[in-house]
């Protein structure tokens, strides 16, 4: 939450076509992460008995391969920028590509401190990269930075979050490095990685094609209106997946246990974020015009399309995260070779038509991409579509029904505000009476949950 806030104070300071210059390196920089973060930390945290030596040796691993990547970015860059015609690009990216050694050495951090349970540091170390990145990064746009206070903010969060996992987890690399132990975690890791690239880069490509074949400034509209619903998606996600990652890890042996664990995951997430994104696309109007300011205005029907798109995905990636946990990474390179011929089939008819289109057509695929991950999920833990849809149908029901109620909002005639707080106030107010009136499961447990650790 504190990075969006932070992020939305950058967008009324920067024009839209200094996000669209940004976003295009953010991709660059997104794909290297995966080679230096997904397989590697990954494998660390799947493998029961990893120890010192291990987490060494992926160390050295990472940080090498860091280091080729900025040195390929360095020299890369004239031409990256020639590419795109937007000059600016080439300094941009030779600083910006820092951030790809950081993240070498901070991926196994956060893999030491997801291994040992240690998830209150990585709150504080994630909140202290936020709140000193957005001091810089504000500081330097009012200082018309431009596009180098995005660049400044995401460097220098990435730099303290790793100075305080230096502080407060007791990992430290070691001059170390076992042959054996490398190939051994990069025999699992490898196939993480390809598929996580595959993802990721196929994922990144509607950005890549609209910068190009567009302009920055419609890049800019269609990643603000992918930033609202990730805002929403990604911390309720990535806080219950940090848990769930490495509970699952332990328990890859017993079938049973992964099942449960996995349909109570897919329960809380549903019930949690499905309400918010639902909001979110109902409220987008008022919200941008009010945190925004009109000049955003063209991304309020990325935002409405991109809400139900990421609502849709949530679910796929539960069932992605569940099938890394239990150690079968082979199954996932083949299944997203199973699906990329229908994301670039999809991707080529919304680029032919509009921007606009691309985000629709995503929302097509993420339906497509759901059905297959959860096929496989069948297939490993006896998920079956059934119960799957049983898990969903609570959730999903009750979002329509509050959906329904706070569009009647919408044709009132009074300002921007009122409509946006009476929005809130009747979907907080419908969804929780529903959940009460069903006895909603998920509902009643987080409800215990909370009302447990207030007792403590």
């Amino acid at each position: 939450m504190a990075s969006f806030i932070i992020s939305i104070v950058l967008a009324r300071i920067l024009l839209p076509e200094d996000f669209g210059v940004v976003a295009i390196l953010m991709v660059l920089i997104l794909i290297s992460d995966v080679f230096v973060v997904s397989g590697f930390s990954t494998a660390l945290i799947q493998k029961k008995d990893a120890d010192d030596i291990d987490f060494s040796t992926i160390f050295w691993c990472s940080l090498g391969v860091s280091l080729l990547i900025y040195v390929l970015f360095y020299f890369a860059a004239p031409f990256i920028a020639s590419f795109y015609n937007q000059p600016i690009l080439a300094p941009l990216l030779r600083v910006f590509a820092l951030k790809v050694p950081v993240s070498a050495f901070n991926s196994i951090q956060h893999a030491y401190a997801s291994r040992h349970m240690l998830f209150r540091r990585f709150f504080y170390s994630t909140l202290s990269g936020t709140f000193v990145s957005g001091i810089i990064g504000v500081a330097i746009a009012y200082n018309s930075g431009g596009a180098w206070a995005l660049v400044a903010q995401y460097i220098s969060c990435a730099i303290v979050d790793s100075i305080v996992l230096l502080f407060t987890i007791s990992w430290r690399p070691q001059c170390v490095f076992s042959v054996s132990a490398a190939k051994k975690l990069v025999a699992y890791g490898w196939k993480v990685l390809a598929a996580d690239l595959m993802g990721t880069f196929f994922e990144q490509l509607r950005t890549l094609l609209i910068g190009k074949t567009y302009n920055a400034s419609q890049l800019a509209y269609y990643n603000r209106g992918q930033s609202f619903p990730s805002m929403f998606s990604d911390n309720v996600t990535t806080s219950i997946m940090a848990v769930l990652f490495p509970a699952l890890s332990n328990h890859s042996d017993n079938v049973d246990v992964v099942k449960q664990m996995v349909r109570r995951a897919v329960r809380i997430i549903s019930f949690v974020v499905f309400p918010l994104l639902g909001g979110c696309a109902i409220v987008a109007k008022p919200l941008v015009h009010m945190l925004l300011t009109k000049k955003w205005e063209e991304c309020i029907p990325f935002i409405q399309v991109l809400c139900v798109s990421q609502a849709v995905s949530m679910i796929g990636a539960t069932s992605i995260q569940s099938i890394k946990a239990i150690g079968r990474s082979d199954i996932l390179l083949k299944i997203e070779i199973i699906k990329k011929p229908i994301f670039i089939i999809l991707l080529i008819i919304g680029m032919k038509i509009s921007v606009l289109a691309v985000a629709v057509t995503g929302l097509i695929y993420s339906f497509y991409a759901t059905f297959v991950n959860a096929n496989t999920l069948k297939k490993l833990i006896y998920y079956s579509f059934r119960e799957q849809i049983l898990d969903l149908y609570p959730a999903t029901i009750c979002t329509l029904i509050m959906a329904l109620l706070c569009t009647g909002t919408l044709y009132l005639s009074i300002s921007d505000y009122m409509i946006l707080c009476i929005q809130m106030l009747v979907g907080v107010i419908s969804y929780w009476i529903m959940s009460i009136i069903t006895k909603n499961d998920s509902y009643l447990y987080l409800k215990d949950y909370v009302t447990a650790k207030i007792k403590k």
